[in-house]
Order: structure tokens, then C-alpha cells, then sequence
């Protein structure tokens, strides 16, 4: 198309895309590195058998293309890819757009007298290739191309949905890596190796012959020969069908999550370009535990792997989905480490949006594409997520917008169960409890077999997410002024903690489920159990010293562990070097956590969600927490924890009102602390039965050792 701009004018562009799109004026791109439209449900066309969606959206990206544009006629050009809108597992047509140019008091938007033809990528599957065919096209994207021989573009429907603008961070360019080459492929070309497993894509230098392909194959891992290895592939290509000419090229509409890489032909990598959500660490972790300081260090590259087109993903290579099973579990942890609270607040329009409005059902995944997991530990992200941005934040906007939607997803719950068990999710999906537990055995109790299949009932661990919901429900209601639900919520408390006591506690000997893969602690962090059921717990995990848990047992063990005055035994866990833990991965040279404790088993080796634990280095270990009836940090209790296990530990988050933080250095029979508090903070500092008022600005004092 063609629009005409004046000197001095401001020239704003809007462009609503379905289907990953690059937009060109006069031949040079303005959004290089993104992956846009942000992900959405964007209309109705495919949601899912037997529901119906809450809401359909779709982003429109905003420009100032001002810098871009020259005196009189200008051209704008569109390059089409496809991303989640034509996403294999829920494909919603052809990519298609609509553009408007605001300059001055002009208006331009596309028509019919605008020219469709062929673009550059020829071949493409979003979660896994792009190819790239230089030699069959025409380079329309520059000014001067003749588009005459072109179709007129067509008119398509007009579409069921919302069209919003957000302030959620689009993927950018954050960085670039060196490359070393390491060796030669399978395949005859050479591996390469960049240092570390990111996502993003390489970027090479093509002296490909007219024709001639090279081809980039890509992986987690490397075998002992320095070849690729097969297994943490995923499938992942790029190849360019070169036209005689040397060039620099690099994928259009997709990434890749790889450490390692081949080329094969007449092409040599530049570096890898780090792609992802453009979100920055909003803390600071160090100590002088090397294991700690990897799973601080390691978590936010994890995660910020993660974090694409607008919603955190389980893994950024295989699947690439919103599982709300995952975000909401990591949730607490994102929010207290990086800067991500417009992209969760988008997010969680994006859950509320793929309710259906049928039954109250909260999909495994958001924005919806069908997926595995649970009625517990996944839908409960529709209560978790905003009161978790309430938590942290202070505003309870989130709250009041969503609670018709949370007290929809309880009819649900209660739709789906059974004497006071939630045993069912929808007809023919999956109804996980916990997930990816551990290969572990227990001869002692009689189990010989390795442990593939979680241990702990499934019923246990949703009807355990129920109850957490329902007393999350009880905070609200009362912070938004709906205390007249009070009671019907502490009435299904009641009945749902009776149950799973009857059902899964056994009389003899304290336990629930044979204390297994963190039974008692799911059962203990709803006040279950008697007297003899926490001892157990922390028995038994000093005797075995090591997780046996998945991800949603590990996070409650964890915390449960602090809460209950144990943090030294949650350290051990933490820090320990067997099989099921994180200086095992860590001294097997993993650069992000993987989807299982045992590497071995896992199809992807970058997975965030057993970083959930992060949260309590900041709530416990450096001991900035808040008092239960407050949020935004506008109320702190400063009360480290495990002080034992550190020689000297310091880290801070960003708050409303400004940075807290902390540090404490051990000295020969005294600990000295350092504390930074923020204008308009309320502070004290808690330890050992005694606290001290802390004022706004630097606190610097010693206390005995404990």
C-alpha cells in the first residue's frame, strides 16, 4: 500500500494481524526480533467441543513510524508468517490484516486496491521450522518493487471479537551469543555451540549457490561425540534455499529453544540473537551458597525463556502454551523476581477469557489450545494469579473484575466431585493431580517399581487446590467487600477437609498416603493430620534428604517446611546433591531447570516449574514478608530464616514504594545485618521472640548469634 506523509507530521501506524506479521516502510522494518500479535484466543471459530469461551480478543500493536518515513508517496508492506493464528492444533484460517496510517489529518487504511503475492517463507510449522526461499522470490518488500502483476487483496468476514491495545511486553531482541564450533554433525555440517540453552535463533552469513539449501538443525543437549543429540531436538529446523547472492538471514516468524546447533551448507553463524518477552529482573539474589545463587540465577533464564508473545509457557520448544498449571505455580516466584506485571495481568485476562460459560470450566491452558491436566492445580489459576498481583502490587481492581469467574470456577468444582472429593474433570481430558513426579523407590513400603505415575492420588491433591482456593476466596471476599460469602465458602472448607481426612488418612500411624511424594504436606497445609503426621514429614525427609516430589509437592513441601520453623531441613532439600535436586542438575552443566528431577526422562530442558521455591529465598530465607492483612509491600516483617546454613546471604525486590533490601554477614559470635526500607514503608525486624522498628532508608545493627 501507499500513503502520503508531510514534513513535521507525526505518522502513527496501527495494524491488526492475524497471523504473525513483519510491517516494512519504504523497504526497512520496523518490528525486527518480534513475534506479534501477542497470543490470544482472537475469535470463536475454534473454541472448545461443548464449551463456549468467555471472551475473544485480539492485540493491535501501535507504531510511531514517523522515523521511517520520507517527504510525499511512502510504501508499506506486510510479510505474513502465521504463529498461534494458524497454529496446527487449532487453526483459525489464513493469515490476514488490516492496516491504518494516521498522518496529520489523513487517514489510510488497507482496501481492496491493496496487492497480495507470495512472501519469502515457503515452508513453515510454528512450534517447530520456517524455511526460507530466496531463489523463488521477488523481493517485494522494497519500494521500488513492481506490484503490478500481483492479485487485489480480498475482503474477508468480520470477525466475533474484541480489538485491545496492552501494555504487555512484546518479544524483542535482548542480547546477543558468541558461537564456538565444537565439532562436526550427523549430518556432515559443523556444531556449534553458544554457551548456554536459550531461545532465539541464529543468525548466518548465506553464500549459498542459486538453489542450493542450507539447513540449521537444533538441540538441548550434545552426545559424548559433540553430535547433536536426537533426543532434545524437537524436531527443530531452519533452512534457506539460497539465489547465488551472500546474505545475512535469520528466521522470520519463529524461535527456537536450543544450546546447540548445526549447519549444514554454505552458511556460517554471526551469533544467536536472544529472543524473548523484553522483562527485566525486578530483584537481586547472592550468598555464599553456590547452589542457591544457580537456582536464583537459573530460574529467571528459565522463565524469561518462557515468557513469549504474552503469556508464560511451559516449555519454549515442544509445546509453547500458557499452561495454567505451570503460571499459576511459578506465579508467586515471577512476581517477586522480574518486572512481569503487565504481562500477567494480560495473562490473566487471557485465563478469564477461556472460561467456559457453560459449566464454569477453566482450561489447562491459556489462551486455550487443547491440553492436559487437572480440575485442581491448573484452573485454580483463575483465584491464584490476580490475588498473587494483588499480593504484590497492592491494587484489588484484579480482584472485583475476576470474582464472578472464581465463584464460577467453585459450581465447577463442585459439579465434579464425589463425597466431598473432586474426582472428574471434563468428560475424556485428562484429570491430573500432581505432575512430573520422580523416579523414585520405596522398598520399604513396598514399592519395587519405579514411580513414573504419581504416587499421590490424584482426588487428594485437586481437592486440596479446592480448599486452598476456597480460604484465598475468604481473603478476598473480605478485601473487596463480599463477606456475605463468607460463610457458604468456610461451610465447603469444612466439608472438603473432612473428606479427604476420611479417605486418605490412615489411624495407625499419622500419615496420609504412606507420606509419599509429599502426602502429609499437602494434607498438613490444610491443618490435617494429628500429632504424629508433621514429625513424620520432617523425619522422613531427613532420612531420605531429597525431593520425592512433583511440581506442585515440591512447592508446598518447601514452604510448609519454612513456615513450620523447619527452613534448615528446606535448605537441605534445596541445596543437596542426590538425583532429585538442583545441584544435581547444576553440576551436570544445565543452564535451565528441566521438565523432570531425572534429565534422563525429560523431553524438554527447559521447564520453570520446579522454581517455585525462589519465592521463599525472598519470603523466607532473606525474610521479606508481609503482614497477612496487607499488600504491596506497604506493611513488612523482615524475619530471616536457616540462618545456619550461610556464611552471608543478600538480595531485594522491588516494590511499589521503592526497594527492599537485605543482607546479613555472619562475624565471630554475631550476625550484622543490613536492611534498606522504602518512604512510606511500615517495618520491623523480627528474630528469635524479639523484633526492632526499622526506619525508612538504611538499618545496620548486629545481633547475637542464635
Amino acid at each position: 500500500g501507499h500513503f502520503v506523509a508531510k514534513t513535521g507530521e507525526r505518522i502513527a501506524l496501527n495494524v491488526l494481524g492475524l497471523g504473525f506479521f513483519k510491517c516494512y516502510i519504504n523497504g526497512t522494518c520496523i518490528n525486527p526480533d518480534t513475534f506479534l500479535p501477542l497470543s490470544s484466543d482472537f475469535e470463536s471459530s475454534c473454541d472448545p467441543a461443548g464449551e463456549v469461551l468467555a471472551g475473544h480478543r485480539i492485540y493491535v500493536p501501535q507504531f510511531d513510524v514517523t522515523p521511517f518515513v520520507c517527504e510525499g508517496d511512502n510504501v508499506i508492506a506486510l510479510h505474513f508468517g502465521g504463529g498461534w493464528y494458524t497454529h496446527k492444533c487449532r487453526p483459525f484460517g489464513l493469515p490476514k490484516a488490516i492496516y491504518c496510517i494516521t498522518a496529520g489529518d489523513r487517514t489510510y487504511v488497507s482496501d481492496e486496491s491493496c496487492r497480495v503475492g507470495a512472501g519469502l517463507v515457503n515452508s513453515y510449522v510454528f512450534v517447530q521450522s520456517e524455511q526460507q526461499n530466496y531463489n523463488a522470490w521477488c523481493h517485494c518488500l522494497t519500494p521500488d518493487f513492481d506490484d503490478s502483476a500481483w492479485e487485489y487483496a480480498t475482503p474477508t468476514e468480520v470477525l466475533d471479537t474484541l480489538y485491545c491495545t496492552t501494555d504487555c511486553p512484546a518479544d524483542a531482541l535482548i542480547s546477543t551469543l558468541p558461537v564456538k564450533a565444537i565439532g562436526t554433525g550427523v549430518q556432515g555440517g559443523t556444531v556449534y555451540d553458544c554457551g548456554e540453552n536459550t531461545t532465539g535463533y541464529p543468525v548466518l552469513t548465506l553464500r549459498a549457490a542459486a538453489g542450493e539449501t542450507v539447513e540449521v538443525l537444533f538441540s538441548e543437549e550434545v552426545l559424548p561425540g559433540g553430535q547433536l543429540d536426537p533426543t532434545h531436538a524437537h524436531k527443530q529446523r531452519f533452512a534457506v534455499i539460497g539465489d547465488g547472492k551472500t546474505r545475512t538471514v535469520q528466521p522470520e516468524f519463529t524461535w527456537f529453544g536450543f544450546r546447540y546447533f548445526e549447519v549444514v551448507g554454505n552458511a556460517t553463524p554471526q551469533c544467536v540473537k536472544v529472543i524473548h518477552a523484553a522483562i527485566s529482573p525486578a530483584s537481586t539474589f547472592d550468598s555464599d551458597n553456590e547452589t542457591l545463587n544457580w537456582i536464583y540465577r537459573t530460574f529467571l533464564h528459565t522463565m524469561l525463556c518462557n515468557l513469549h508473545t504474552g503469556h508464560p509457557s511451559d516449555c519454549p520448544h515442544i509445546e509453547r502454551r500458557g499452561y495454567t498449571g505451570d503460571g499459576q505455580l511459578t506465579c508467586h516466584a515471577v512476581l517477586s523476581a522480574l518486572d512481569a506485571k503487565a504481562l500477567y495481568e494480560k495473562w490473566m485476562q487471557d485465563i478469564a477469557d477461556c472460561q467456559d460459560t457453560l459449566t464454569g470450566h477453566i482450561q489447562y491452558t491459556a489462551p486455550y489450545i487443547r491440553s492436559g491436566g487437572g480440575p485442581g492445580g491448573w484452573g485454580c489459576a483463575i483465584v491464584e494469579v490476580p490475588y498473587q498481583l494483588y499480593r504484590h502490587y497492592g491494587d484489588d481492581s484484579a480482584l472485583s473484575k475476576y470474582y464472578p469467574n472464581m465463584r464460577r470456577y467453585i459450581d465447577y468444582l463442585e459439579a465434579h466431585s464425589e463425597f466431598g472429593l473432586v474426582t472428574s474433570d471434563k468428560e475424556g481430558e485428562w484429570c491430573l493431580g500432581d505432575w512430573c513426579g520422580p523416579n523414585i523407590l520405596y522398598p520399604d513400603r513396598g514399592i519395587t517399581a519405579h514411580s513414573q505415575q504419581i504416587l499421590v492420588p490424584a482426588a487428594l491433591v485437586n481437592t486440596y487446590f479446592m480448599v486452598k482456593t476456597l480460604q484465598t476466596l475468604c481473603k478476598i471476599a473480605r478485601i473487596i467487600g463480599q463477606e456475605q460469602d463468607i460463610a457458604e465458602y468456610e461451610q465447603k472448607i469444612a466439608l472438603r477437609k473432612r473428606a479427604i481426612q476420611a479417605a486418605y488418612f490412615n489411624t495407625h500411624d499419622g500419615n496420609f498416603m504412606m507420606n509419599a511424594q509429599g502426602a502429609n504436606a499437602f494434607a498438613l497445609d490444610l491443618g490435617l493430620g494429628d500429632h504424629r503426621t508433621y514429625p513424620n514429614l520432617v523425619r522422613y525427609y531427613q532420612k531420605v534428604g531429597c525431593y520425592d516430589t512433583g511440581i506442585f509437592g515440591t512447592d508446598v513441601l518447601t514452604r510448609l517446611l519454612f513456615e513450620r520453623g523447619d527452613g534448615e531441613l528446606a535448605m537441605e532439600l534445596l541445596t543437596q546433591n542426590g538425583e532429585q535436586g538442583f545441584e544435581h542438575w547444576r553440576q551436570n552443566g544445565a543452564t535451565t531447570f528441566h521438565e523432570y528431577w531425572d534429565s534422563n526422562r525429560s523431553r524438554s530442558h527447559c521447564h520453570p516449574m520446579f522454581g517455585s521455591p525462589v519465592a521463599y529465598f525472598f519470603e523466607h530465607l532473606l525474610g521479606i514478608g508481609q503482614r497477612d492483612d496487607t499488600a504491596g509491600y506497604r506493611d513488612l516483617v523482615i524475619a530471616p530464616k536457616a540462618l545456619s546454613k550461610c556464611g552471608r546471604m543478600s538480595g531485594s525486590i522491588q516494590t511499589p514504594n521503592g526497594t527492599v533490601a537485605v543482607s546479613y554477614t555472619k562475624e565471630a559470635n554475631s550476625i550484622r545485618f543490613c536492611i534498606m526500607i522504602p518512604g512510606g514503608t511500615k517495618a520491623i525486624f523480627a528474630l528469635a521472640g524479639e523484633e526492632r522498628t526499622l526506619h525508612a532508608g538504611k538499618n545496620e545493627f548486629c545481633i547475637p548469634s542464635p
